[in-house]
């Protein structure tokens, strides 16, 4: 019970994340480096008062970093150049990812529910956008959200090898610890952090930082601990549901019939996705 509460209010978290691309004037890269350096910096002040779960950097835990790190510039980059709601929608073709990943560490033959949950992704992702021309923005962040989607699901299913005798906030810690480093070569080259640094804006990074990364990455990883990769897969399945219906709120991004549509048929494929597999045990 307690997994599953944490879970959910992770992906509500995560949820949330996602206006906060529209709400700071900054480049998606800039984002992310304010959001992982202030997760960083209270997880490890957090670590240090606790001084329990330690756990040690390893090259394994720096491409979890790096993964990290792409999933979330793909996905503010999604929002960049469409909305909150086309991002979500592309983000939510993750638990098929899962599905292939899991199905890759077991070697379990593709059954026909299997394709048609494949199927179903696919559809959901062609209801949401209408013209898939590169030159729509829509398709754009559809295609930036897809890969944010796929990183996703590639490092859920990488840290359920490091949740067992690790404690959660140890490991939130390193990965984003490692995303910062990654992405802030790619910051510098940029010529630093363009925008507009004010007092309300670095408010909303710290926000960002530290609820909606570093206490959401935590109760993720504690979530994923609990239930496994393929159940956090599910429950985050719900976060275009959050994330929908915040930015319909507090952005006036309303969905539109078609949207909604294609948005039940990623829930339903996630669904089926995590009910048919049974994780692979950890190597």
């Amino acid at each position: 019970m307690i997994s599953l509460l944490s879970l959910h209010t992770a992906v509500a978290l995560f949820g949330f994340a996602g206006l906060f691309g529209k709400w700071i004037a900054w480049d998606p890269v800039a984002i992310v480096l304010g959001r992982t350096v202030v997760a960083a910096i209270v997880l490890g002040v957090w670590l240090q008062v606790r001084r329990t779960g330690r756990l040690h950097p390893s090259p394994g835990l720096a491409l979890s970093g790096g993964i990290l790190a792409v999933h979330w510039m793909a996905f503010f980059n999604a929002i960049a150049v469409a909305n909150v709601t086309i991002a979500l929608l592309g983000y939510a073709s993750f638990p098929a990812f899962v599905l292939m990943l899991e199905h890759r560490r077991s070697g379990r033959v593709w059954s026909t529910i299997d394709l048609a949950t494949a199927a179903l992704v696919v559809a959901g992702l062609a209801m949401t956008v209408q013209d898939f021309n590169w030159g729509n923005t829509a398709a754009q962040g559809l295609a930036w959200g897809v890969v944010s989607g796929f990183t996703f699901a590639w490092l859920v299913v990488r840290t359920r090898g490091y949740t067992t005798g690790n404690e959660a906030s140890s490991l939130a810690f390193w990965l984003n610890a490692f995303a910062a480093l990654f992405i802030l070569p790619i910051v510098l080259a940029q010529g630093g952090v363009t925008g507009t640094v004010d007092g309300r804006t670095l408010g909303m990074v710290i926000v960002l930082g530290v609820a909606c990364t570093a206490i959401a990455h935590t109760l993720f990883i504690v979530g994923i601990a609990g239930t496994g990769s393929l159940t956090a897969a599910i429950v985050a399945a719900l976060e275009p549901v959050y994330g929908i219906g915040l930015a319909w709120v507090l952005l006036g991004e309303v969905p539109t019939l078609r949207t909604a549509l294609g948005a039940s048929l990623l829930v339903t494929a996630a669904i089926l996705a995590t009910w048919r597999v049974r994780p692979a045990p950890i190597p």
